[in-house]
């Protein structure tokens, strides 16, 4: 929408009606009061670019999550971090997945890094997890193999991000030589981080869209509370704290 200005009417005194002497300081007065009548406005703003939400949205899409395991090479049984980091990642991928997990093996020349026996472990515990899907299992080459090469398990899932990459800025924050950017409007970057980190932080990137469906009521609570107001009590909760000695220690 437009911005619409409002001009307020101004009035410049007669000169006719004063002495002469004092001529000169009425079309001074006068002029700088002329010159007040165009900047006097009320601005009314309804650009979606002054919004950060609007200009910075969340959407929902389909991207890649992934998890590096550097498992233990140990006759083929995986380490105690290595199984529970299998467990959140098959946990999210019943939430939030769908389609074939791929399985990123690293590879030096014609030889694999990683014991077959630990792939299948991995396999195993993925379907103990609930992740009961295809594995799909491929190679990457790796430059130096004196550094830890992860196998990278990842799958296609749901998740909130902001549809554009933050920290562009398509203009200068101050014009000097134009009078672009005196609308006095935020700059175009503002909001995005904010937008950005509120959408990494969702645990189910669904919450942006529409809220979780209502648990059923605590009945017990309700009637305690209904009984307390019949009888006139409060049906308040009273919480009773008791303080410790810890403070006398030492006297």
């Amino acid at each position: 929408m437009a911005s619409r200005f409002q001009l307020r009417p101004c009035r410049v005194p007669a000169a006719s009606a004063r002495p002469r002497g004092l001529l000169a300081v009425a079309l001074v007065a006068g002029a700088v009061s002329l010159a007040g009548c165009g900047t006097n406005r009320v601005l009314t703003d309804n650009d979606r670019g002054s919004d950060a939400r609007l200009r910075h949205p969340i959407a929902l899409v389909q991207q890649p999550y992934s998890l590096d395991l550097f498992p233990a090479q140990a006759a083929g049984e995986l380490d105690v971090r290595s199984a529970n980091q299998i467990a959140a990642f098959a946990e999210r991928y019943r939430r939030l997945g769908q389609g074939t997990i791929s399985m990123l093996v690293p590879r030096a020349g014609q030889r694999q890094l990683v014991d077959g026996r630990t792939l299948d472990q991995i396999r195993r515990e993925l379907a103990r997890d609930g992740a009961v899907t295809s594995v799909t299992l491929t190679h990457y080459p790796i430059q130096n193999p004196a550094l830890a090469s992860p196998v990278r398990l990842s799958f296609d899932g749901l998740r909130a991000s902001v549809t554009h990459r933050c920290g562009d800025w398509p203009s200068d924050l101050a014009s000097g030589s134009t009078n672009r950017g005196w609308d006095n409007k935020t700059y175009w970057n503002f909001g995005c981080a904010s937008q950005a980190m509120l959408a990494a932080q969702a645990a189910d990137p669904r919450d942006i869209a529409d809220p979780q469906g209502e648990t059923p009521a605590d009945a017990t609570m309700r009637m305690r509370a209904i009984d307390k107001v019949r009888k006139g009590a409060d049906p308040a909760t009273a919480w009773t704290t008791k303080n410790s000695n810890i403070g006398s220690v030492g006297n």
